[in-house]
């Protein structure tokens, strides 16, 4: 709860003082783009933490988000498929790629870093591939499957601002996810991974069945974030779209509390780093003129993330030993 309210009030000075430096920061319009990519990066942020939890990492993200974002357009125009065949074909995928990183590290024992890695490259390089690296979009047709994304629910109170249909994709991704992570049984079995995962083994938890669990949560989260994500922008390349998402969905959940040694995390954590992570970056787009500086930024944020997990345990354990003592 401590990084919570931390995480938080870093948020709270971050917004004061770029609503300060820029009026336009507070406009309806900067603040509805503003939550709905929030929402979208909460999304697949909330994937990542389920691996980081377990002391995994997912580093095929983007390149997931990449592959279903391009897929489902290139499938509904290029190919003519029915929209529930080519949204049950990215469901397929997603859980598919999850369950083929659970079980490479699970059964033949391979890093994660390492199965992820490959993952990133694999998954761009096909959906690169079959669209030719050209762009593949929806054009003026499939109206109402953007409106997933798209769509706004206006709020009678407050004059020129609506809320973002991906919003409500997002507080039903958290509440689901934070019920299984804190009141279901399975969701003890993650965080007891995360903590001692030979401990785990010996309490009789399958510890393999649940790294594969997590692996299919975060690919099948991704899928969904990249389905969301080309229904808002309405086309993708698959040269970089979806590039460096990884990086925004991990930071958002070291920040939000996910140590990545495993064990701890909360979803709440991760919606707040989320919501950071993009203050920032509007941050950098209406006060400065050096938006290249972005990636040092998220960089550094990731750094000081751990950093100050490492600090906190330190500390922690520094605690512990003097009260056994006395």
């Amino acid at each position: 709860m401590r990084k919570i309210l931390g995480i938080t009030a870093l948020l709270v000075v971050v917004c004061v003082l770029t609503a300060l430096a820029s009026p336009s920061f507070l406009s309806g319009y900067n603040l509805e783009n503003l939550i709905r990519r929030t929402a979208l990066f909460g999304i697949i942020s909330i994937g990542v933490a389920f691996v980081i939890v377990t002391g995994g990492i997912d580093l095929s993200i983007g390149s997931v988000v990449c592959l279903v974002g391009c897929g489902v357009p290139w499938l509904l125009t290029v190919h003519g498929w029915p929209v529930p065949a080519a949204l049950a074909a990215a469901a397929v995928v997603s859980v598919g790629i999850g369950l083929f990183h659970g079980l490479l590290i699970t059964r033949l024992g391979l890093p994660p870093f390492v199965v992820t890695l490959c993952g990133l490259l694999l998954y761009r390089g096909i959906a690169r591939g079959f669209t030719r690296d050209q762009t593949v979009g929806f054009g003026s047709a499939y109206k109402g499957l953007r409106v997933l994304s798209t769509g706004e629910i206006p709020l009678p109170f407050v004059s020129g601002f609506s809320v973002p249909a991906p919003w409500l994709f997002l507080i039903a991704v958290a509440v689901l996810a934070s019920v299984f992570l804190n009141r279901t049984i399975y969701g003890r079995y993650l965080l007891a991974l995360g903590s001692n995962e030979q401990a785990a083994r010996y309490s009789g938890i399958n510890t393999g069945r649940m790294t594969v669990l997590a692996y299919v949560i975060s690919s099948s989260l991704a899928g969904l974030g990249g389905l969301l994500f080309v229904l808002d922008v309405n086309s993708a390349q698959p040269v970089d779209f979806g590039n460096f998402y990884e990086l925004y969905a991990i930071a958002a959940a070291v920040l939000g509390g996910c140590s990545l040694r495993g064990g701890e995390g909360t979803i709440l954590g991760v919606i707040v780093g989320a919501a950071l992570m993009q203050v920032l970056r509007n941050m950098i787009t209406l006060v400065t003129t050096h938006n290249n500086v972005e990636f040092a930024i998220i960089g550094a944020v990731i750094l000081a993330g751990v950093i100050a997990d490492e600090v906190v345990r330190r500390y922690a354990l520094r605690r512990k030993a003097a009260r056994e003592a006395a």
